[in-house]
């Protein structure tokens, strides 16, 4: 059976059956080709979809992705995507960060987009290193960590840590999408116990400030 894959017919779907849909469709369809992953991000409201089925999308686009269509993530706009994370409620982020390799592939995809919205005048001739350690990751101790370096006014995301750094920030992943998404402060989240600094909080607390955080 031949699935419509046009922007028309995607535009259709409610968000069950854009899962569905996505869910029956061979990776090898040509007309995979021609889907523009906006259109389908468009289509997507984290409000409308039950925890799982969030988990659910992001995981099918993926495997699709990883499967040679023209889906992934970072092909995204960054308005969408941030939506998207956003809208987001914890049960759904939770979710999406049990998952292993669905939430390495989200935190991935936010971490490298701050590499891009890295706001290069406001660096000034910052030179700093940030750990950000995420609970119930599946790395050592139960924790991810991502290295975020600056120097010559750009920012670099590194994978665990390979220098030392001048902040150490731990925190949850709900936390962090909140944060990385402009829908929490690093003070606020720090004063509710919901963020922890190890060195310099000050530097800490003002760091997304150097990001150019797209607006959902």
């Amino acid at each position: 059976m031949t699935i419509d894959l046009t922007a028309e017919a995607i535009a259709k779907l409610g968000p069950q059956e854009l899962i569905s849909t996505l869910q029956r469709v061979d990776p090898a369809d040509p007309a995979l080709k021609d889907v523009d992953i906006d259109v389908i991000a468009r289509g997507i409201d984290p409000k409308k979809l039950g925890k799982d089925e969030f988990a659910d999308l992001l995981g099918v686009l993926g495997d699709l992705a990883d499967a040679g269509a023209d889906l992934d993530l970072a092909k995204m706009d960054a308005q969408n995507f941030a939506r998207i994370i956003s809208r987001a409620s914890k049960d759904q982020v939770d979710a999406v960060t049990g998952r292993a390799g669905l939430r390495e592939r989200v935190l991935d995809e936010v971490f490298r987009r701050m590499e891009v919205h890295f706001r290069t005048d406001r660096a000034g001739a910052t030179r700093a290193v940030v750990h950000f350690r995420l609970s119930g990751g599946f790395g050592d101790g139960g924790h991810d960590v991502y290295e975020a370096v600056i120097e010559d006014a750009a920012c670099t995301i590194n994978k665990g840590a390979t220098r030392e750094s001048r902040a150490t920030v731990t925190l949850g992943p709900v936390e962090f999408l909140k944060l990385a998404t402009g829908n929490a402060s690093a003070p606020v989240l720090f004063m509710t116990g919901k963020l922890k600094v190890k060195g310099d909080l000050g530097f800490a607390a003002g760091f997304m400030s150097l990001f150019d955080i797209p607006k959902a």
